[in-house]
């Protein structure tokens, strides 16, 4: 599908596009540069940095009871006229129930504060669980929270695109698409389509199954992003600043332009993180994904 036919597609569809900007926001990560526990001071500092350099006031986390994120976390965005996406870690029975207290102990206090909460970061897509384990899984964390708080999860496009995802839809309030160009190899020109274009896949196939826009969950994409780092590349997709600044300002903020909602992975760089293994084999550097360095200074402009 060429990114014309892409385009055609969004502004036919009432599920994939608004009038309005979608709204922006940006994963946020629970350590600071050496690796030690952020402090409400620090995600004071991150949300100042944030708001002065893109205009978002909205971050998400993954685990809220990680580095004690919700504790932290909260005050400081509340203060900073902050919401917070919390997350829950779901892949084993302790980490659940750990971050499920962490949120409950918080969820009266904060519940203006807090955006949502998501059940797993791309769980389907690591075949952790199926469609229907994930949607019980859903159910319980709403049936613990306060009405009014959304619930939902983060995933891979594909697994929405392709059906895996069909049984929490009904279920979740909230469902984050994640769709990295970069990690499907497109090159600095190509990325922008196979971005939109996985994301189109994905909600026309979430608004059939919903059975209509109208009956549709909140949608937005859970992440997308590019690392700064020359020589961290993926098949045709190269790291670098200059192909990291193309991808936010053509492709992320393209997308906010068609009314959909959308976090960039990541706001800040995180060095203390180990080198992992990429899917094709090769030692994938995942610590210089931020839009800022670590130290809070943005590498490009950030407005779209």
């Amino acid at each position: 599908m060429r990114f014309s036919t892409v385009a055609a597609a969004l502004a036919a569809s009432p599920a994939l596009v608004s009038a309005a900007k979608g709204t922006m926001g940006f994963a946020l990560g629970t350590k600071v540069a050496s690796g030690d526990c952020k402090t409400q001071q620090d995600y004071s500092d991150d949300f100042d940095a944030i708001k002065s350099n893109s205009g978002s006031t909205l971050v998400r986390g993954y685990a809220a009871s990680d580095c004690d994120m919700a504790k932290n976390a909260l005050p400081a965005a509340k203060s900073a006229g902050f919401k917070v996406v919390l997350g829950i870690w779901p892949d084993v029975e302790e980490s659940f129930e750990k971050d499920l207290k962490a949120i409950t102990d918080v969820a009266d206090q904060y519940a203006s504060t807090i955006y949502a909460v998501t059940v797993g970061s791309e769980t389907l897509y690591r075949g952790n669980f199926t469609g229907e384990e994930l949607k019980d899984k859903i159910s319980t964390v709403k049936s613990a929270l306060p009405s009014g708080i959304k619930v939902g999860t983060a995933d891979s496009w594909n697994k929405f695109a392709d059906g895996t995802g069909d049984a929490i839809i009904g279920t979740a309030d909230i469902i984050m698409i994640n769709a990295f160009a970069f990690w499907q190899g497109a090159s600095k020109d190509n990325a922008t389509h196979v971005y939109l274009d996985d994301m189109y896949q994905a909600v026309t196939h979430i608004e059939k199954v919903a059975g209509g826009a109208d009956k549709m969950p909140e949608i937005w994409n859970g992440e997308t992003g590019w690392p700064t780092a020359v020589g961290t590349d993926y098949e045709d997709a190269q790291g670098g600043l200059e192909n990291a600044k193309y991808f936010y300002q053509h492709g992320f903020c393209s997308l906010l332009d068609w009314g959909f909602n959308a976090f960039y992975f990541e706001a800040l760089d995180e060095p203390w993180k180990p080198a992992s293994i990429g899917d094709n084999g090769n030692v994938a550097d995942e610590t210089t994904w931020g839009a800022m360095t670590s130290d809070r200074k943005a590498k490009f402009s950030l407005k779209c």
